[in-house]
C-alpha cells in the first residue's frame, strides 16, 4: 500500500479524524498482507498543543492503554464505514524511535535528523535515500524535502515518497537521549512496543 494508493487515502480520511477527536496524531498507517493474513497497522502519537514544550518528548508517548482505547474506537468506526473489502486485523501502536514521517509537518518537526526514504516514484534511476533532512518546502501536493546524501543534495516531492523513517542513533538512545537529530518537542517517539491488536474478520465479504 503506497503513499498514493487510493484505498490508503480512503482509510486515512476515515481514521485521521477519529485520532484527532481522541487526542492523538495519526503518524502513519499501512495495510499489508502477512503470513497470518491482512493487517491494518495504525501508528499514533500523543497530540500536543501548539507552543507546548517537553524537553523529554521521547519519553512521553502513547502506551498500551492509549492503543487499546483507540483500537476500540477505530474498530467501531471502521465497522460502519467498511472501507476494506476483505478480512483483516487492526493493530494500533506507537511509532517507535524509528518513527515514520508522512506529512510536511512530520518532516518539519525533525529537520536535521537522519532519515531513510524509499520513493514510490523513482528520481531518475534512484529509489532509496539515506541522509540528513535539511529542508521542508511547499504545501500539499507540491511539498518537497531536501535530503543531503554523501555530499549530494536531493529535492524529493513528499507525494512521491513511499516510506520515510527516522534513523535512530542507538548509542544516544542507550544513554537516555532521543536518538534522533534536532526535533521539535511537539512530537514524541512513543514508547516502543505499545500495541493493541483487534481482529476484523467480520469485514470479510
Amino acid at each position: 500500500m503506497s503513499n498514493q494508493d487510493p484505498l490508503r487515502q480512503k482509510v486515512i480520511a476515515i481514521v485521521d479524524p477519529v485520532c484527532t477527536a481522541a487526542g492523538y496524531d495519526l503518524v502513519d498507517l499501512r495495510l499489508k498482507s502477512e503470513q497470518g493474513g491482512w493487517i491494518l497497522r495504525v501508528y499514533i502519537d500523543v497530540a500536543t498543543k501548539d507552543g507546548e514544550e517537553d524537553p523529554e518528548w521521547w519519553l512521553h508517548g502513547v502506551d498500551l492503554s492509549d492503543c487499546e482505547r483507540l483500537s476500540r474506537e477505530l474498530g467501531a468506526v471502521l465497522d460502519v464505514e467498511d472501507p476494506i473489502p476483505h478480512a483483516y486485523s487492526l493493530e494500533v501502536s506507537s511509532p517507535g524511535i524509528d518513527r515514520p514521517l508522512r506529512t510536511p509537518a512530520h518532516f518539519a518537526r525533525f529537520k536535521d535528523a537522519e532519515v531513510k526514504i524509499a520513493m514510490a516514484v523513482p528520481q531518475g534511476d534512484r529509489r532509496n535515500y539515506r541522509g540528513w533532512l535539511r529542508a521542508v518546502e511547499g504545501e500539499g501536493a507540491e511539498a518537497h524535502v531536501t535530503v543531503a546524501v554523501d555530499n549530494q543534495t536531493f529535492r524529493l516531492r513528499i507525494a512521491d515518497i513511499d516510506t520515510a523513517r527516522l534513523v535512530p542513533d542507538w548509542d544516544a538512545v542507550m544513554k537516555g537521549g532521543s536518538g534522533v537529530g534536532p526535533a521539535s518537542p511537539k512530537t514524541s517517539a512513543g514508547k516502543p512496543g505499545a500495541q493493541a491488536r483487534n481482529k476484523r474478520a467480520d469485514n470479510a465479504r
